[in-house]
């Protein structure tokens, strides 16, 4: 099994009282594309900046292509960093741009050349070199960001916040541009984002932080479909979260009476127990208006939101509000109809009484 590009051993860093990142171990795979995904103030960018070498960790270790970097300054760890403003060099040319880090690696001249070439057919912008950077559009200026950072062939590439300067539409553009040239060339990436849609779509690991902690580690699939903590469950995706108390359990199942709701049926694993407080997550787009099977309950529809190929709903289940987004095929709810709503046991995740997740 080869060695991680870059890792992260319970690395800890504080600024006065304040604990920015607490204990946070990270391993990346060469090859990989990890997002660090969470809200402002998480510890997100913190973990980028120590990597890059912008911050010294106040504990833990870190590793670059297996060497330990913790007093190695930022021009020697070989890695490549794009912010969300580009910061290119406004009155340099592209060309000047996207070899500048060539030239403090004593690259030849005639290597850089082919280098700057090289990346900017990455990048699918060839025959710019002799342009500014106020020549280009904004998705532009972030693809010459992204040449600029590859032509040095980093161990690790390092994007903070990136797109979140552009349009929704180019935002989704570059989104799909960024994962195509990470998989093309094979650079082991750290991406940076609060935005739960950047992250679903592109990662091969997302990693949920939470006041400079880890809340949970693994692939989009895994961490959408399996939350591990009720804020896991709340800032991923749209989620109801119902509390309450289980009644009865039998092998795989157990039937929770819900605060102020309905009995439900959930999957449970063979730990539970009548009188166990919990928590029962199911994710919007699991419950069905009009369905039929599993957990069906009557509804009434307090609000409806057309979103062209899918219509987000809040429901109104006796005391509850739930939120279900279902695919429009044919009718879409008004509100003041009275439905019925439906989600299989299978489709929820249980929490304990701390907000972990059970089994």
């Amino acid at each position: 099994m080869s060695s991680p590009a870059a890792d992260l051993q319970n690395v800890t860093l504080r600024y006065g009282n304040f604990t920015a990142v607490k204990d946070v171990s990270l391993s990346i795979a060469k090859g990989s594309f990890v997002t660090l995904l969470g809200p402002s103030g998480c510890g997100k960018t913190t973990i980028l900046r120590s990597l890059a070498g912008l911050v010294t960790p106040t504990s833990g270790e870190i590793h670059i292509a297996g060497k330990r970097v913790n007093d190695v300054p930022i021009h020697q760890r070989n890695i490549g960093l794009v912010f969300q403003n580009y910061a290119l060099f406004p009155h340099k040319t592209i060309f000047d741009n996207v070899a500048f880090g060539l030239k403090y690696r004593s690259v030849p001249k005639d290597q850089i050349a082919a280098k700057v070439k090289r990346a900017l057919e990455i990048v699918r912008l060839p025959g710019v070199e002799k342009k500014l950077p106020s020549e280009l559009s904004g998705g532009q200026q972030q693809r010459i960001a992204l040449a600029r950072a590859i032509v040095i062939e980093p161990h690790v590439l390092l994007l903070d916040e990136p797109l979140s300067a552009l349009d929704a539409n180019l935002r989704e553009e570059m989104r799909i541009e960024i994962k195509t040239i990470q998989r093309e060339v094979g650079i082991t990436t750290l991406f940076v984002t609060h935005d739960q849609e950047e992250a679903l779509a592109m990662s091969d690991v997302i990693v949920v932080m939470n006041h400079g902690v880890v809340e949970q580690m693994g692939s989009p699939e895994e961490v959408y479909n399996s939350p591990a903590t009720r804020f896991v469950a709340s800032f991923l995706g749209q989620s109801n979260l119902l509390d309450g108390t289980v009644t009865e359990t039998a092998p795989g199942r157990a039937t929770v009476a819900v605060d102020g709701g309905p009995k439900i049926e959930v999957a449970a694993p063979k730990s539970m127990k009548a009188g166990d407080k919990v928590t029962v997550i199911v994710r919007a787009q699991k419950i069905t208006v009009g369905g039929t099977g599993g957990n069906v309950l009557p509804a009434r529809i307090a609000a409806t939101a057309y979103l062209g190929g899918t219509a987000s709903y809040v429901l109104d289940v006796g005391k509850l509000k739930l939120q279900a987004i279902n695919p429009i095929a044919g009718k879409v709810y008004r509100e003041g109809e009275d439905v019925k709503i439906s989600f299989a046991p299978g489709d929820t995740v249980l929490l304990d009484k701390d907000g972990k997740r059970i089994g």
